[in-house]
């Protein structure tokens, strides 16, 4: 596993490329910690996650002995993590993307994709019912038809598949993909704080109704967008479009 931070930017990369990045519950343990500690450092205005290697995730490493052993919860509260992290998460899909790891991508806010990448519910292909989310995730993402193809039959789709499907954002030649990467990251880096309230809104609008009582989608709106106007970016964005000026957001 490698970490390191860079403008604002807290890049996550998963380091076992001998192992196509098949995850350990050390390393699942490690995400989810460095995720956390991303959601409370102001300094860190987005979360990017990679790979090194052919592959970006293989998924859970079955050759682990301990893998089997572990509750199943361990794959959701990585998924979790992602989800509920404040701060923007860009998942840079460098090769295959299987089981978990697929999931992993998937929770991500963004998601940009290599040409050579491709992505499996690998699950059935194992007799295993799929973990870390899944079946919450992939529904909302493609739909239910769609997801059952993926999930019954196990195919491996390519990226551009994926991105006709609304798995993934943007595919690129291999060779530029840490470039855009790298570019939206620094895009989000420098956007106000809005848009950690932003992403909570969108993440909780997928279980919530419309009506305007108790907990909804538009009680959390207007209680957002309260919220946001006590945040110094807030009252910048406004000074700014007066003064006829670029913004100078701080994240706070």
């Amino acid at each position: 596993m490698q970490h390191w931070f860079r403008a604002g930017v807290a890049w996550i990369t998963l380091n076992r490329p001998e192992a196509h990045n098949a995850i350990t519950p050390d390393q699942r343990d490690r995400v989810i910690a460095l995720l956390a500690e991303a959601s409370e450092d102001l300094a860190v205005r987005c979360v990017g996650l990679t790979a090194t290697g052919r592959g970006f995730c293989t998924g859970a490493d079955l050759r682990d002995t301990r893998t089997p052993r572990v509750r199943p919860d361990g794959a959701q509260k990585l998924i979790a993590a992602v989800l509920d992290c404040e701060m923007p998460v860009i998942a840079a899909v460098n090769g295959t993307a299987a089981g978990i790891g697929a999931h992993l991508a998937f929770a991500a806010d963004l998601v940009i994709a290599a040409e050579s990448a491709s992505f499996i519910e690998v699950f059935v292909r194992r007799g295993l019912v799929p973990d870390g989310g899944g079946a919450y995730l992939l529904p909302r993402l493609i739909g239910m038809h769609k997801t059952k193809e993926l999930m019954f039959l196990g195919d491996k789709p390519s990226a551009a598949d994926a991105a006709d499907m609304g798995h993934v954002n943007r595919v690129v030649p291999d060779n530029q993909l840490q470039s855009l990467a790298e570019e939206w990251s620094t895009r989000l880096a420098a956007a106000p704080r809005s848009i950690v309230l932003t992403k909570w809104l969108l993440n909780r609008s997928l279980d919530s109704d419309r009506p305007t009582g108790g907990t909804s989608a538009f009680h959390d709106e207007a209680m957002a967008q309260d919220i946001n106007m006590t945040t110094a970016d807030a009252q910048e964005g406004i000074a700014s479009f007066v003064e006829r000026r670029h913004p100078d957001y701080k994240g706070w």
